[in-house]
């Protein structure tokens, strides 16, 4: 039945675009002659079928009938009739229409209300307004066409060898019944779908028209005609170098306008998405101005919540096309990217803590509000810097913000307030370290908050966060940024000085000296991007990205051996190795990185054949061929892969467009893998400061022994790095080669004024579980403790006896103490007598001479020294210590530690003479 056959084509359009929507209900072997009837109905508009001869003076009704007779179902009938002048009702053409026509035209007859109901709801609409339009035998032409191009690879070669032009299809294209517009899109796809066939030359035109189609489809609404539309214009830009370049010069505001107006449609948002990647990655790259007008669509499919997997994916890669084209210049699309990122993980913190308020006190969720704070102010800084540059870039600002390339992306929710306080036509004084430094504080928020946190790094992973990393690490947009800055100042000092005198001296007060150009602190960027990385590459979907990137992981073993000029900092060094081995060790493993979905693992379960190195536990000296997984591991890693020694699997996840086959990573991720055997480690030395201290400045020997310029309150990462011997890495690895090397952070200060740190146990606990997690504990290792840090491991080795983690109190070979409180502190009592001025922080008041708890753990120590278990080493110094230097040369000056209180009890003593600094 004609019209059974026609609701069952209707109907199943709802399949994807992707794939043949639907089987075709016309034979696979149609006769060319019918397949020239209807391409001659589509071209001419219609055709004059079994017309009767007549004289002007007929009245029958039935001149100028147009039809169509085409091969249905094993028969032969007549699809389509109409009148050059009016629309005869149906029934009256039911006695001429031969023998079988009247079945034919008694099924198209019965449009009952129910049958018209269920036509006007079918997926292609307006299907059934087409059947009674004066031009009825042109859709159903179409629609035959379409199903014998679906029928059969014959059908599709006779329909070209017919339309070698390739001008009916573009008829239908072009045609204003939008049945004929949907089925000549089928027929467009299928035959651009066949390789067999050879390219029309109309091709880059079907794009052009499906293009344009594409775009009015979805000002309509009409998602089914947008759908099928750009289907077979993402198969024409994918085969046609032609239609690619007509799409780059004429179509990309259609498609942008497209993507605008269907932003809740995943289907065509993905079209989209994959004809845009398709158009970025040939020879073709979007100007800048385009990449900048796509970044704001660009964003939101990254970061939206309708958009699917696969067009995060496809924009994700677009951008880096963008930041590898046109590096400082694309800053602030970068810098918009990661404050909407931050604005994403406000909004999950301001909900976690909405949904928390109405929870008992016990299941309350840990939101660090503090955190949050500076984070949010983070977001601002940013949000600022990202206006600013754009219009410094523009060199004005424009009376409407829409005008601009950037308007998506600067007309979002977190530029608003910074779009609104701009003054007209006076573009912001804006430079690339103001830049930086605005992004370095962001990366440093964002890190902080997620850091214990595994839902907001899963999101900032899906947000995109990899490939900014990736950007930060790898590049120096910043730096290049200020080198512009710097030339174009430059350039204004040189037209100055060829300016006459007569011009005034007003015009030369605005041109900034290059001089005063500041360098950009892309080393701190990095440091803070390399440290997020780190906590992220314990999650399985990361180390398979990053094993897939060849260049990144190369990058990454430079820096950690030193080879890159830009990675001299030891954190940055570190943080590189230690992401390496977390990629590595745990894909290897097989077993990922544990249960993802927690925050905090049970730490009696860890696996320790593979270490996890997580936050703040610093490798020292990373570049050192020890640096590995256990030997153990790699064997067993033998067992399960086929390839050579500890070569990955083949994995395909990329970030950005980098996509690369893992096989071949070996050398550049597994330091063993270069050819000469490399022994296991044989013990493991771990450094832990005290208060007001750091992992690398407290064992520094700084050039001005003296020097206590250092102030009350703790400026984070300033003073790390200044000019000194790192003794730990300088000195101790060559006396020890066969250990591996150590270095904690944790947060201490000494008031709540510069910020309130944990207290004992939790910082202990906190420690412990990076401690297990890092394989320390698998072979002897021995503590070198600073002032609070000898009682952070006291507590750690209590925790370490509650959690029955005897593996690690067994092998605590030895703790060396240097001017550590064993029973207390007199700068600890000092607060408590002045508390109302000082406040101290928590783990200060945990120091106060006499504290039961300080006596219990020393007790725990005193056991564990008398077993023989430990050995014990300390060292107390007998002259006070400058605290704060002030103005004038005054100083407060205190014995920190009194020798009382510096020797537990038990084990070896040495007392220095030297004047102790604070680090």
């Amino acid at each position: 039945m004609l019209v059974a056959a026609i609701m069952d084509i209707v109907t199943s359009n709802c399949d994807t675009i992707e794939k043949t929507p639907f089987k075709s209900s016309l034979p696979g072997n149609a006769t060319m002659r019918d397949i020239a009837a209807a391409i001659q109905v589509i071209e001419e508009g219609g055709m004059y079928f079994d017309e009767p001869e007549k004289d002007d003076d007929s009245d029958d009704g039935r001149s100028g009938i147009k039809g169509i007779g085409i091969k249905i179902l094993e028969g032969t009938t007549v699809l389509g009739l109409s009148r050059t002048s009016g629309l005869a009702p149906l029934g009256d053409l039911n006695a001429n229409a031969g023998e079988e026509t009247p079945k034919t035209f008694a099924l198209l007859s019965k449009h009952d209300n129910s049958s018209q109901a269920n036509l006007s709801s079918a997926v292609i609409p307006g299907l059934w307004d087409d059947l009674h339009c004066q031009h009825v035998a042109v859709p159903f032409a179409a629609w035959a066409l379409a199903n014998w191009a679906m029928a059969s690879d014959t059908n599709r070669s006779h329909i070209q060898e017919l339309d070698r032009d390739g001008q009916v299809v573009m008829t239908a294209l072009m045609a204003p019944e939008r049945t004929v517009k949907w089925h000549g899109s089928l027929v467009a796809r299928l035959l651009l779908e066949d390789l067999k066939l050879p390219l029309s030359d109309s091709v880059s035109d079907w794009s052009s028209s499906l293009l344009a189609t594409v775009s009015h489809a979805s000002k309509t609404e009409d998602i089914s005609l947008a759908q099928v539309a750009l289907s077979a214009f993402l198969v024409s830009v994918d085969r046609s170098d032609k239609a690619q370049k007509m799409v780059m010069e004429k179509g990309l505001h259609l498609m942008r306008d497209s993507a605008r107006k269907t932003r809740k449609h995943k289907a065509v948002q993905e079209g989209l998405s994959k004809a845009l990647e398709l158009l970025c990655a040939g020879d073709m790259h979007l100007s800048l101005e385009e990449s900048q007008k796509w970044s704001g669509i660009l964003l939101s499919w990254v970061l939206g919540k309708v958009a699917s997997d696969t067009v995060q994916s496809s924009a994700r890669r677009i951008l880096s096309r963008t930041f590898e084209d046109y590096g400082p210049h694309s800053v602030p699309i970068s810098q918009g990217w990661l404050t909407l990122i931050m604005n994403e993980i406000l909004n999950h913190s301001k909900t976690v803590s909405a949904k928390g308020a109405s929870l008992p006190k016990n299941e309350k969720p840990k939101v660090d509000q503090s955190k949050v704070t500076s984070a949010t102010q983070s977001t601002n800084l940013l949000a600022v810097a990202v206006v600013n540059l754009a219009m410094a870039q523009l060199g004005t600002v424009p009376e409407s913000v829409n005008n601009v390339p950037l308007a998506d992306l600067l007309l979002s929710e977190p530029f608003a307030v910074p779009i609104k306080n701009l003054k007209k036509d006076s573009p912001p004084k804006f430079n690339a370290a103001e830049s930086a430094l605005a992004t370095i504080k962001a990366i440093k928020s964002l890190t902080d908050v997620c850091a214990e946190d595994s839902v907001c790094q899963n999101k900032i992973v899906d947000f995109g966060i990899l490939c900014l990393l990736r950007r930060f690490l790898l590049s120096d947009d910043y730096e290049k940024l200020g080198a512009i800055e710097a030339y174009d100042a430059s350039r204004a000092l040189e037209a100055r000085d060829r300016t006459p005198d007569s011009l005034g001296e007003s015009s030369i007060t605005d041109i900034q000296d290059p001089c005063s150009v500041r360098v950009p602190a892309s080393a701190h960027i990095r440091r803070h991007a390399a440290r997020l990385l780190t906590i992220l590459s314990l999650l399985p979907q990361v180390q398979k990205i990053i094993l897939a990137d060849e260049t990144w992981c190369k990058w990454l073993d430079d820096c950690a051996k030193g080879n890159i000029s830009c990675c001299n900092d030891p954190k940055t060094q570190s943080y590189a190795r230690a992401s390496l081995l977390n990629v590595y060790c745990n894909q290897q493993d097989g077993s990922g990185s544990g249960d993802g979905g927690s925050s905090k693992p049970d730490i009696s379960n860890m696996n320790s054949n593979c270490p996890r190195y997580g936050d703040m536990i610093f490798l020292i000296n990373p570049g050192l061929p020890h640096w590995k997984c256990h030997e153990k591991e790699r064997q067993s890693g033998k067992k399960n892969e086929s390839s050579s020694e500890g070569e990955p699997a083949n994995v395909t996840d990329t970030v950005g467009d980098h996509v690369v086959d893992a096989s071949n990573l070996s050398s550049s991720i597994d330091p063993s893998s270069s050819g000469s055997h490399v022994h296991d480690p044989e013990f493991d030395v771990i450094f832990l400061h005290g208060l007001r201290g750091g992992p690398f400045k407290t064992w520094r020997i700084a050039e001005d022994k003296s020097s206590t310029k250092s102030g009350l309150v703790e400026k984070i990462d300033q003073e790390a790095g200044k000019l000194g011997t790192f003794w730990p890495s300088e000195w101790l690895s060559n006396d020890f080669p066969q250990a591996r090397l150590f270095t904690l952070k944790y947060k201490t200060n000494l008031t709540e004024w510069s910020g309130a740190s944990l207290p004992l146990q939790e910082v202990s606990s906190m420690i412990l579980e990076k401690l297990v997690s890092a394989g320390i504990g698998d072979r002897p290792v021995v503590f070198v403790t600073h002032s609070m840090g000898g009682l952070v491991v006291k507590q750690i080795l209590h925790k370490a006896k509650e959690e029955k983690l005897d593996k690690l109190v067994n092998n605590t070979a030895g703790v060396v103490f240097y001017s550590c409180p064993h029973f207390g502190s007199k700068l600890a009592d000092m607060p408590w007598r002045m508390g109302l001025v000082l406040r101290p922080a928590p783990s200060i008041g945990e120091l106060r001479s006499g504290s039961p708890r300080l006596v219990e753990l020393n007790d725990l120590l005193r056991q564990l020294h008398k077993k023989g278990v430990v050995e014990v080493l300390s060292f107390c110094e007998t002259k006070v210590t400058p605290i704060v230097e002030g103005y004038g040369g005054w100083a407060f000056r205190m014995e920190i530690v009194p020798i009382e209180s510096a020797y537990p009890g038990f084990g070896e003593l040495v007392v220095s003479t030297s004047i102790y600094k604070i680090p």
